[in-house]
């Protein structure tokens, strides 16, 4: 039997990347998937994933950082897949500068898609996981427990889920609902292809493994989060980073 076999999971940010992955696993093991995409121009291959995957999954234009589309998003989910088992917050974007020259509309922008988000996914999401439980994945980063020059809204952004995640971890568990934060290292996506050969160089330098992850790593550990192999884990931080914060 497959490890999610009768669950029902939401993805936010699910047309690209880890989000991309995540999906992709989740459908491989049983669920079915809803999963979110902002832009018109993430429409297209969200059709394209949709059609792949096949009819367990669907996917909905909808932004995670307003906090009125979170909760329309989540009642559509209700209505068209019946509950909500599995939440994984994963819409996130950078706006990286230094402090001194970081707008306030670039500060305001990652705090709203990185960790608004989360508050108002979580949130709409608790009701219909009142009734039967449920599994709360948040996505971190190892800059939000180290931090990173280059990156405070970034790291901000991050570390706040981390402390969140923990909070409805105390909160929650005696509901039968876990939430934990997932902290990626340097993850192989389309930004880090980007990336001149000298400072991909650097990062592979920094990690043990030497080697940058997949978004097939992160899904996998949402996988053992989301599924009865991790059912007493609530409230932790899991680490995918090649032992790079050890």
């Amino acid at each position: 039997m497959a490890l999610l076999e009768g669950k029902v999971a939401l993805v936010t940010g699910g047309s690209r990347g880890i989000g991309e992955a995540i999906v992709r696993k989740f459908a491989q093991q049983g669920a079915r998937v809803a999963f979110t995409y902002v832009s018109a121009d993430s429409a297209e291959r969200a059709q394209r994933l949709v059609a792949e995957l096949g009819e367990n999954v669907r996917a909905y234009q909808s932004d995670a950082g307003d906090y009125a589309q979170a909760e329309a998003l989540v009642n559509d989910v209700v209505r068209d897949f019946g509950k909500i088992d599995i939440l994984v917050n994963n819409a996130g974007i950078t706006r990286d500068t230094l402090l001194l020259r970081m707008t306030e509309q670039q500060w305001d922008e990652v705090m709203q898609t990185n960790l608004k988000s989360v508050f108002n996914l979580t949130k709409h999401c608790l009701k219909p996981m009142l009734r039967s439980g449920g599994s709360i994945i948040n996505m971190s980063s190892v800059v939000g427990v180290f931090g990173q020059a280059g990156q405070a809204n970034y790291a901000a952004s991050k570390a706040g889920i981390i402390g969140f995640s923990k909070s409805i971890a105390k909160e929650y568990g005696s509901r039968g609902i876990r939430c934990n934060a997932i902290a990626p290292g340097f993850i192989e996506t389309e930004m880090t292809a980007a990336l001149d050969e000298k400072t991909r160089e650097n990062y592979l330098s920094a990690i043990p493994m030497k080697r940058l992850g997949t978004g097939e790593d992160v899904a996998n550990a949402c996988v053992f989060l989301a599924s009865d192999m991790g059912a007493y884990v609530s409230g932790q931080v899991l680490s995918v980073c090649g032992a790079l914060n050890t």
